[in-house]
């Protein structure tokens, strides 16, 4: 798994979860969309295509939230984590996807980092120095993502560059060389590099929960709500809580 996660940025487990370890958290996100789309419906019927921070405190109730941190430190999910992140992994985020409102709306390629108040020279500079993980759990099966393997460790191309910015003609979903699709079936695990360029495949009912990972590096978790961490009486009920406590102590929060 790591080798294969080194050479080509992510790593895809089929049928890694139980039905009964997923059944103890959809409904909890079931309902947490619901919520969503009920207050943010402007924003979802313009385009929107996934939401964030699950775990924040009065969404999804404290029980349920439990069952969700439980989720994350898990030692099965945190094996992977250590494979895949060298030294310790910090929890970041959570978010889930699902598809756009309109049937006809085009996906667009992109690396995490575009979105994160950095010139073009300084996110090449920084894009392959630092370890942020997407951990992708499907509830439904779906069409999945599409990669180019290999590019959470090189720059892109000039036609991969022009595609991500929009410019010189092109546009971010026009399609792109060597890229592959990684279709999805409910309990796979897909875990790739946030750093990657990549791209959402719409329709097929997805909906997918993502746990975003990092390095122990106070930059990349300088948006990390503070909320969306276990309390003091959470964590004492968590088998492994090391995932939050190395956030907390990496931000001294």
């Amino acid at each position: 798994m790591h080798d294969d996660y080194l050479k080509n940025g992510y790593v895809l487990a089929p049928k890694f979860f139980d039905q009964s370890e997923l059944a103890e958290i959809e409904p909890a996100h079931r309902k947490f969309h619901e919520n969503w789309l009920a207050a943010n419906r402007a924003f979802y019927e313009t385009g929107a295509i996934n939401s964030a921070y699950v775990t924040q405190k009065n969404q999804i109730g404290r029980k349920a939230r439990q069952t969700l941190f439980n989720f994350i430190a898990s030692e099965k999910l945190m094996a992977v984590a250590k494979a895949l992140i060298p030294g310790r992994p910090a929890f970041m985020n959570t978010q889930l996807f699902f598809d756009p409102v309109r049937a006809d709306q085009k996906n667009y390629w992109h690396r995490d980092i575009q979105y994160v108040p950095l010139s073009i020279g300084e996110q090449q500079k920084r894009f392959s120095a630092s370890n942020v993980l997407h951990f992708r759990i499907p509830f439904e099966d779906e069409r999945g993502i599409e990669l180019i393997p290999g590019t959470h460790k090189r720059w892109d191309t000039a036609q991969e560059l022009d595609t991500r910015l929009k410019q010189h003609g092109r546009q971010p979903s026009d399609d792109l060389p060597g890229s592959k699709a990684i279709p999805l079936n409910r309990a796979d695990l897909l875990v790739f590099s946030a750093n990657m360029i990549h791209r959402g495949l719409y329709g097929g009912d997805r909906f997918a929960l993502d746990i975003i990972l990092c390095d122990a590096d106070a930059e990349l978790l300088r948006f990390v709500e503070a909320d969306c961490l276990p309390d003091m009486q959470e964590m004492a009920l968590l088998e492994q809580p090391e995932v939050f406590q190395t956030t907390r102590e990496t931000l001294n929060i």
